[in-house]
């Protein structure tokens, strides 16, 4: 949603096919060649394109370069800048036999195409035709697409338009970048094309590497707004969104919990590195949770207790993404787990957007069963394993259950947490742990009849009723939660009432339970408490879930109406 924007993705593997057969000892591996195929790759009415690595930090506006364009004369179609490093001349070690290049020959972190000059000059013959024929004596790249861009500008010089050094400036081990200004105020493109990336030695590297870290630290959502007066093409989506705010009564006391709802975050799924295949047996089970940065602390303590899957969407500016990032690349615990993955959602409005973040969470869930827990929470040793069997002792595939995992609370921040239910009992009678919320709200757990799971040794059934908000494993393929509940109050709720129409059963588990640890209060809980109008709009939106309900379910909806008003 970023103005005069529009983002198109190709797919790599219908292109793989292109380069595969061309040996690269480059770290980039075969996604270095695809520059290669552009002419092929790219919309035939698509004229000019500027290439840029990933690895590229622009100090300036890009429109500058794109005006370099107008420069091009005769039968100039690359824009390059010259190599800053020795690699082409050959002289770097002993024995180092570069592909021919012109003179330091070009990098190509930066490129300038006339991709329809390109196309009439018959590019791919060309440059397959070059790769052929130095790969008999090569054998192979060791600098990927550069090398044959390099060997086909070596024969044919008239193609390139040198530009000027500062629109690449190139910070790998052996470039003398240096030499290319003065005072860095010049520079216009920082490229780190090392493998070391911020790594890299460099007189300025520091100077450069803080450049680099204050853009990602930038607010992004500001990039949403027409700063400059880029003339935007308003897209499909975002003509809806305008039309839907636009019949929102802004005069409404209620208006930016509505708003709240239609608000279109900006996403990044697998903020981390992620890796876990399902196991075949179809009883794997997602922790799913959300969280922001206040509650970061936990992750390491739920790691412990749960080994399996977790999905995790978490509540973040671009700052904190960044302290994130530093925070889990410190932690042993986080980096041992490539089965964890982290989704942030970036902050935007004035609410917590609870019930979105778990959406996200649940989306991205890829086993049969997911676990619906929150971030304060840490699960009993063993509860993994202990659902996994659940799930084929309850049948869980052919039938609509919701299995209960009865919750505790303890209000000491060091607690030595129970090996097994006869120990938690124990901590129950001391005084130690409570039921959850047993002092301040406990109709939300009341149904879970944890009398009668004190003796339970078989799972057993148990009725909904008004204000039940249990944590439950269900399949995957269960109702989201509804977006209109955000910060504090009635977010759970609704999702069991959902669950309950839609005729889940709702089976508690006699040998499983969790502990809520304590913490602060949270922003929002500390607004409901001390703003009436907050009070008053959530009594509005249940009202409104509760009428949409009964539209969608019929007469089978009236017992949540008749159990509100009793309660």
């Amino acid at each position: 949603m970023v103005p005069a924007v529009r983002v198109d993705f190709y797919d790599a593997d219908e292109l793989k096919s292109e380069v595969s057969w061309i040996p690269n000892k480059h770290y980039s591996g075969i996604y270095g060649l695809m520059k290669l195929v552009l002419t092929k790759t790219l919309p035939p009415d698509l004229q000019k394109v500027i290439v840029l690595d990933t690895d590229i930090t622009f100090a300036t506006d890009i429109a500058e370069l794109w005006a370099v364009f107008h420069k091009f004369k005769g039968q100039q179609v690359l824009g390059l800048v010259e190599n800053q490093s020795d690699w082409y001349l050959g002289n770097l070690w002993k024995n180092h036999r570069p592909w021919p290049a012109l003179e330091r020959g070009f990098n190509t972190g930066v490129i300038l195409l006339l991709l329809d000059r390109l196309r009439k000059l018959r590019w791919e013959q060309m440059w397959r035709l070059t790769a052929e024929r130095e790969l008999m004596s090569m054998l192979s790249t060791s600098l990927a697409d550069q090398d044959i861009f390099n060997a086909v500008i070596k024969q044919n010089p008239f193609l390139v338009y040198q530009l000027p050094c500062f629109w690449n400036v190139q910070l790998s081990d052996h470039t003398r970048s240096e030499k290319c200004y003065k005072d860095v105020s010049d520079l216009k493109v920082i490229h780190w094309n090392s493998p070391k990336k911020l790594r890299v030695k460099n007189k300025h590297v520091e100077f450069f590497r803080n450049l680099y870290l204050t853009f990602l630290e930038y607010d992004g959502n500001l990039l949403r707004r027409e700063l400059f007066g880029c003339p935007s093409e308003t897209d499909h989506n975002s003509e809806n969104l305008q039309k839907t705010l636009s019949e929102l009564d802004e005069d409404d006391p209620c208006y930016e919990f509505r708003r709240e709802r239609f608000t279109v975050h900006r996403t990044h799924l697998y903020f981390l590195h992620y890796e876990y295949e399902p196991s075949t047996d179809h009883t794997d089970v997602t922790l799913v949770a959300q969280l922001s940065m206040d509650r970061l602390q936990m992750l390491e303590a739920i790691c412990k207790h749960w080994e399996g899957p977790i999905s995790l969407a978490l509540y973040l500016s671009d700052a904190e993404a960044q302290q994130f990032l530093r925070y889990a690349q410190g932690s042993e615990v986080l980096m041992a787990r490539g089965n964890v993955g982290y989704h942030i959602v970036y902050k935007e409005g004035q609410f917590y957007p609870v019930n979105l973040l778990r959406n996200v969470a649940m989306r991205q869930v890829n086993t049969p069963y997911m676990f619906l827990s929150d971030i304060d929470f840490l699960p009993m040793y063993g509860l993994y394993e202990y659902l996994r069997k659940s799930v084929v002792q309850l049948d869980m595939a052919n039938n609509k259950k919701a299995l209960v995992v009865p919750a505790f609370e303890t209000l000491r921040y060091r607690l030595s947490y129970p090996k097994s239910k006869a120990e938690l009992l124990s901590q129950l009678d001391m005084g130690t742990l409570f039921t959850f919320r047993y002092h301040v709200w406990t109709k939300g757990h009341a149904p879970t009849n944890f009398a009668k799971w004190r003796t339970a040794t078989t799972p057993y059934r148990v009725q909904w009723e008004a204000d039940f908000e249990p944590y439950v494993m269900v399949r995957r393929d269960s109702p989201e939660y509804d977006r209109r509940f955000v910060g504090f109050g009635w977010n759970k709720v609704a999702h069991i009432m959902e669950l309950d129409a839609q005729e889940y059963e709702f089976v508690v588990l006699p040998n499983a339970y969790m502990i809520h640890m304590p913490h602060a209060p949270s922003f929002d809980i500390t607004k409901f408490r001390s703003n009436k109008q907050y009070r008053v709009c959530l009594k509005t939106l249940k009202e409104e879930f509760q009428q949409n309900m009964s539209r969608r379910y019929g007469f089978a909806a009236l017992k949540y109406m008749t159990a509100e008003n009793n309660s």
